[in-house]
């Protein structure tokens, strides 16, 4: 008898599950398996703010491809709240299951890091929010940080 109670509460149980919404993902991370996503950002630079090619540079973005398979970011843009837009302009594959890194300042591009060219700062040490948009416009990952004391230098999406 007692067998045939637990039996039928795991069996309910496992109905009530079935029958719940999914959760929301994160709204910070907004990416779904087998995308390419936001993966973290490192927003606040090692030292100071001195706006030298090396400061900029250690401010990045991570995006990562979760699929089994390579992805054309060709055209994809990644921005920040402030309108600050990159663009993968040349032709881009984003292997499988590899990260590419975005640099703020200048360097040589290459298949795992790429560079925004900027000479000022992108991302805000106190918060910020990052898109990445497909090529058709479409929002493929969001991340949104918040660091008031601006005691952290990056953040996981």
């Amino acid at each position: 008898m007692l067998r045939n109670l637990l039996t039928a509460a795991m069996i309910i149980g496992l109905c009530g599950l079935a029958a719940a919404p999914a959760a929301a993902s994160p709204s910070h991370h907004g990416a779904a398996r087998g995308r390419v996503f936001i993966h973290r950002i490192f927003y606040n630079s090692p030292g100071p703010d001195n706006r030298s090619n090396s400061s900029l540079n250690a401010e990045w973005v991570d995006l990562h491809n979760s699929s089994g398979h390579p992805i054309t970011l060709t055209h994809w843009t990644l921005r920040d709240k402030a309108g600050h837009v990159y663009e993968f302009k040349a032709s881009y594959r984003l292997r499988a299951h590899k990260d590419v890194r975005i640099h703020t300042g200048r360097g040589s591009n290459t298949s795992t890091n790429r560079f925004w060219g900027s000479e000022n700062y992108i991302w805000n040490n106190d918060g910020d929010t990052a898109v990445l948009k497909s090529a058709s416009g479409s929002v493929k990952s969001r991340c949104t940080y918040s660091d008031s004391s601006e005691q952290h230098s990056s953040v996981l999406c």
